[in-house]
């Protein structure tokens, strides 16, 4: 079966960096497209990145451009998210995700992490 393990969460302070992983098994990872996705207390879940299964396109959420970066190493069953800057508004639980086809909205995604904390003080 699918799974999808998120790691490389914490607590981090205003302007520092954070890189998570997810490490993917039970599928054929390089026929998906995945995404990452956050959900802050009391908020919807949004969509942070996505990127295509040969990793040739992209997606970003307006609030992360410029700052993160998705990318994936499809010999290691592993997408990252490179979180730069990051910002007290940042915090979330940060979700891998995993489709065929191709998707930006959580509903075009069919399986999940159990997700990692990310927290960021001012």
């Amino acid at each position: 079966q699918v799974q999808l393990v998120e790691s490389g969460g914490g607590l981090v302070q205003a302007g520092d960096s954070l890189r998570l992983s997810c490490a993917a098994s039970g599928f054929t990872f390089n026929n998906y497209a995945m995404g990452w996705f956050r959900q802050a207390p009391g908020k919807e879940r949004e969509p942070v990145a996505t990127i295509s299964w040969s990793g040739s396109t992209t997606y970003y959420g307006d609030s992360v451009k410029g700052r993160f970066t998705i990318s994936r190493d499809n010999a290691k069953n592993t997408v990252y998210l490179q979180m730069n800057n990051l910002k007290p508004e940042d915090t979330a639980v940060y979700y891998c995700s995993a489709t065929t086809g191709w998707g930006t909205r959580s509903a075009d995604f069919s399986s999940w992490g159990q997700g990692t904390q990310v927290t960021v003080s001012s």
